[in-house]
């Protein structure tokens, strides 16, 4: 015959006395916990800032020759010189692709606020052509395609820049580019 204790050994006096609670965490435990996990967020938070900021510059330097071969293919396509605006080489609203509107980039880089990936983009034509036939407006003889950080260091941290000869130049210090004098002035990439 076996002999059964009069109470269950885990609810034993001496253990509802010790303070010891195995049903959860004890306060220094979860501070333990959350201190790690402060640690980790302060390891990480920074190389994905730092990660986000070079994908966005590599997407901003792409952008921009890819701005740049637009307006050259727009040149040798339709005899207008280089395009008057970034309207001008998005897509037509409706119907084929005309000088007026070549569709050769994206609606993102055609239409105001002209941003993408942290970057603003900006293109400035100068020196007008004799209009060619069949197209609305005239083209340029220059242009230069600029992209600017939104917020400097937290989007990115160089701007870049492109004019005629297709070269992509870029300004450490993320300002704006103001003439395609102070572009090619800029170190090349």
């Amino acid at each position: 015959m076996r002999v059964r204790p009069k109470y269950n050994s885990a609810f034993s006096p001496s253990r509802r006395n010790s303070g010891y609670d195995s049903r959860g965490f004890s306060l220094i435990e979860l501070l333990v916990v959350v201190a790690i996990i402060l640690i980790i967020a302060a390891i990480a938070v920074p190389n994905f800032l730092r990660a986000r900021i070079a994908a966005n510059e590599a997407a901003a330097a792409n952008n921009t020759r890819t701005i740049t071969t637009a307006a050259i293919t727009y040149s040798s396509t339709y005899q207008n010189g280089y395009p008057s605006s970034l309207a001008t080489m998005g897509p037509p609203p409706g119907g084929p692709a005309t000088c007026d509107a070549a569709d050769l980039i994206d609606t993102l880089f055609a239409t105001a606020p002209n941003q993408k990936s942290g970057y603003t983009y900006a293109y400035i034509a100068s020196n007008p052509v004799t209009v060619a036939a069949g197209c609305g407006a005239a083209g340029d003889n220059n242009y230069l395609v600029t992209a600017t950080p939104m917020m400097v260091g937290i989007t990115g941290s160089r701007s870049f820049c492109s004019e005629e000869p297709g070269v992509i130049h870029y300004d450490s210090t993320g300002a704006a580019t103001a003439s395609a004098a102070a572009c090619e002035a800029l170190p090349e990439l």
